[in-house]
């Protein structure tokens, strides 16, 4: 990264302040967040500094960027965090009683009751679906083909959790899940100012937020229904997750938390693994020499063979490359977490009502832990590499007892779809970079991403 003088460039002595960008930090940084999130960002970045204040529509926060102190937060002080207001001002009437958002007791409860649904064993019996739907998605390509490739990736893991999560086919879901997907990436986006207004204004983002949720929640209430008035033997031969949690005592799993708990499964797992594997085209496309050293990889291991999840022991440039690519394109760009007390972050004293922003696309771009940061390089993560790199240099999935429940499901997915789409097809990327992205709930593109693929 670039450095500029900061503030604060020598030891921290008691009452100093963090660096902070702008001369009047609320309006500066406010208008900065509207115009271009990503930018202020970088901007951040740029000022080498592990601690930087902010304050953006009337909220107080800093970025915290070392490693060192992304631990103290999310792992050995994690009991004086939770996610805090913002997350719960913006997504708790959607997700408020999901896994992501509960805190205290209540979260333990849930996240013992669900980790079951995502013990290594139960992931890998869902290995032939995935590849079995990759397979499908790559039937439906035709050599030389040019399309906008993140729809497909959507298509495909939407068909993935359609079967492991609710035992369903896509044509059931999908109808009501993208129309408020799309609404909520609309209202959360913070360039909007949709995303400073409460839902209870009507406007007219809010309003399709809440058809599109009402549409979801006829849905899910018809799935439910039809589950319930099966056999106890007819729900007993089922393996998804809505069978698990229609299995919970009702004090653990009351309906409006089941609703919460899919609607944040489905949003985590469809969405962000979609992009994943976009971004992932997109880099390979653009290195024709490590797609090359990729298909060396899968052909003599694999030989022509769809992948199990027991190949991928024997696969490791595969992991490499969606390493590689999550950290260039962390889907889950940043991480929130708000103090329960007061504490110290790297000599500054920082309130309870303050707001800490933890971004892995700032620290996964920082030069000190990487070289050449912002280039594609699958090579770099060699062992000794690991070894010499700090716990939360790389954090793609979180961190702490509160990392994503998902990451063995996600990362599984996401390999088994490359290796099998890998082997059918040559990737060849039309969009140059640098890619134009938008902080969303996710890290979206904001213009279709073009590949042309080439069958081998």
């Amino acid at each position: 990264m670039a450095t500029q003088q900061v503030d604060h460039p020598g030891p921290v002595t008691p009452g100093d302040d963090p660096p902070r960008p702008g001369r009047i930090p609320v309006v500066d940084n406010t208008l900065s967040m509207l115009r271009d999130p990503l930018a202020f960002y970088d901007r951040v970045g740029a000022m080498d500094a592990d601690v930087v204040g902010y304050n953006v529509a009337g909220t107080t926060g800093y970025f915290v960027t070392h490693p060192d102190l992304v631990e103290q937060i999310l792992v050995t002080d994690e009991g004086s965090y939770e996610k805090g207001a913002l997350l719960q001002q913006t997504l708790g009437e959607y997700i408020g009683e999901g896994l992501f958002l509960l805190e205290g007791e209540e979260w333990k409860e849930q996240r013992t009751a669900l980790q079951p649904a995502f013990y290594r064993e139960k992931i890998a019996a869902y290995g032939e679906t995935m590849t079995g739907f990759a397979a499908a998605t790559g039937d439906g390509w035709s050599d030389g083909e040019r399309f906008d490739v993140l729809p497909e990736m959507r298509e495909y893991t939407l068909r993935v959790l359609g079967k492991t999560l609710l035992d369903v086919d896509i044509d059931r879901t999908a109808g009501a899940l993208e129309p408020l997907l799309s609404a909520l990436r609309e209202r959360l986006d913070p360039r909007s100012l949709s995303a400073y207004v409460p839902l209870a204004v009507p406007t007219p983002t809010n309003r399709r937020v809440r058809t599109a949720r009402a549409n979801f929640e006829a849905t899910l209430d018809d799935i439910i229904a039809e589950r319930q008035a099966e056999s106890a033997a007819e729900r007993e031969a089922r393996d998804d997750v809505l069978s698990l949690l229609l299995s919970l005592d009702e004090a653990t799993m009351t309906r409006e938390r089941l609703g919460h708990q899919l609607l944040t499964f489905l949003v985590a797992g469809h969405d962000t693994t979609a992009l994943t594997l976009t971004y992932a085209w997109f880099l390979l496309g653009h290195h024709p020499e490590r797609q090359q050293k990729l298909h060396d990889e899968l052909d003599s291991v694999l030989g022509g063979a769809d992948p199990t999840p027991e190949d991928l022991f024997e696969l490791p440039y595969l992991d490499d490359v969606l390493t590689e690519t999550l950290r260039l394109y962390p889907p889950a760009f940043t991480t929130f977490r708000q103090p329960t007390e007061p504490v110290t972050l790297g000599g500054y004293d920082v309130s309870p009502e303050a707001q800490l922003t933890i971004p892995q696309w700032l620290v996964h771009r920082d030069e000190r832990w990487f070289d050449d940061p912002d280039a594609f390089r699958p090579e770099r993560w060699t062992d000794e590499f690991e070894a010499q790199l700090p716990d939360y240099a790389y954090y793609p999935f979180g961190g702490g007892p509160r990392h994503c429940i998902g990451m063995r499901f996600a990362r599984m997915e996401a390999k088994l779809a490359i290796a099998t789409l890998a082997q059918r097809y040559r990737f060849e990327t039309v969009t140059e970079p640098p890619l134009n992205l938008a902080m969303r709930i996710t890290l979206s593109p904001t213009e279709p991403v073009d590949v042309r693929v080439h069958e081998r």
